[in-house]
């Protein structure tokens, strides 16, 4: 039986009454510790509750009108008259169906860019490291509306934001798909279990779990989704960036003294074995891959874009920042270990600067006390006013 698996001993549902009290984690009474060590990347879950009085972070016009800009990726998924379609935004304001129009799904990626309670909600689910965190997708769907029985690579929590979807789940005995479809359908699906979700429940699945919505009248789902690289994805980009890297010896094969041939089309043995032999002892330091390994993680997604901030000296701006407080924007990402990343960019901080630096990171915001301490550190200073100008961080009061 395959490890992910619900099993006896560990229900797909919490105990009825489980996240009625207030948590900072929307889990209820499973709680971090346990859901991680019996839940995460090994069996379903299902809490009812688990944000009580959630309001849809946007409403359906705001919606909309998200998905008609150019930056946000958008698709509209329908089953009319039982054939499915997919497009791709940006739709115009009057392209998209109404909700009384049925079986129809518009998903809006990366909300969490665009509006901060969106973002706010995201990040209700920062046990998990932020390296790890993608976005919150949201799904508006009318009537009859879902993209099919599915399964996706990565873990996902599913909260239900306004109306009602029912749930199929089940772990697939095939990952056949249907032929000849714009969207990826599973050909064989059998649930194992099904559940309708009202607003404020969640439904979390492991990778590789099939799991079919169907909304039951208009209803919105927001969905918390995770990064999880492959190997092809990761060395794809790391053998790329380190042939872009610039400085170091670059030789270059040569074969002066050649003799001339006569069979031209054979792949003469010395250029192979050069070829092979710089392939075979190319090793990348250890500075390299961890600079690399932070600069990927935080590489924003290709439609984020910064607005800059304004010129300030440096003075000024400590003298702001200490009034203020300082706080990420919401589209920055940041992780740390021997370095500071940020936004697919690595730097240097001495141990003092580092310490704040984390902190900035872990918090995502710094109060006037806080900030006032960090600037007092030259390096601190020199950081935190070339990420404001990048508009990577703003002067805010906290």
């Amino acid at each position: 039986m395959p490890a992910n698996r619900p099993s006896a001993r560990h229900p797909i549902e919490a105990p009825e009454g489980a996240a009625r009290r207030r948590s900072r984690w929307p889990l209820g009474d499973i709680g971090v510790e346990r859901f991680m060590r019996d839940y995460w990347q090994r069996r379903p879950l299902l809490v009812r509750r688990a944000l009580p009085g959630l309001q849809p972070p946007l409403d359906v016009d705001a919606l909309r009108a998200l998905a008609a800009r150019d930056e946000v990726e958008s698709r509209l998924v329908s089953a009319f008259d039982g054939r499915w379609r997919l497009r791709h935004g940006p739709f115009d304001a009057g392209a998209l169906p109404g909700l009384r129009r049925r079986r129809w799904t518009l998903l809006v990626q990366g909300v969490d860019l665009h509006d901060e309670r969106a973002h706010a909600l995201l990040a209700r689910f920062r046990f998990v490291p932020d390296a790890r965190l993608d976005d919150l997708m949201i799904s508006l769907a009318s009537d009859g509306g879902g993209v099919g029985p599915h399964l996706d690579s990565y873990d996902v929590f599913l909260v239900q934001a306004w109306g009602r979807r029912r749930w199929r789940i089940g772990w697939p005995a095939s990952r056949e798909l249907v032929a000849g479809l714009p969207l990826k359908v599973l050909a064989r699906f059998e649930p194992s279990h099904e559940f309708v979700l009202e607003p404020g429940d969640m439904l979390y699945l492991p990778p590789g779990w099939a799991h079919d919505g169907v909304a039951e009248g208009p209803c919105m789902t927001c969905s918390v989704g995770f990064r999880a690289p492959s190997r092809h994805e990761f060395l794809a980009a790391f053998l790329a960036d380190a042939a872009e890297a610039p400085g170091g010896a670059d030789p270059r094969f040569g074969d002066a003294g050649r003799r001339a041939v006569t069979r031209p089309a054979r792949v003469p043995a010395d250029l192979h074995a050069q070829l092979a032999r710089w392939a075979r002892d190319w090793r990348p330091s250890p500075a390299a891959i961890d600079a690399f390994v932070g600069r990927f993680l935080t590489e924003p997604k290709p439609q984020v874009w910064f607005q800059r901030g304004q010129k300030l000296a440096a003075g000024r701006f400590a003298a702001l920042a200490a009034r203020d407080g300082v706080r990420l924007d919401r589209r920055t990402r940041i992780a740390y270990r021997r370095q500071v990343f940020v936004n697919g960019e690595a730097f240097e901080a001495g141990r003092r600067a580092a310490h704040w630096l984390r902190r900035l990171a872990d918090a995502r915001r710094l109060g006037p006390r806080d900030a006032a301490q960090a600037l007092a550190e030259p390096r601190c200073t020199e950081l935190l006013l070339q990420w404001y100008e990048a508009g990577w961080l703003h002067l805010a009061e906290i």
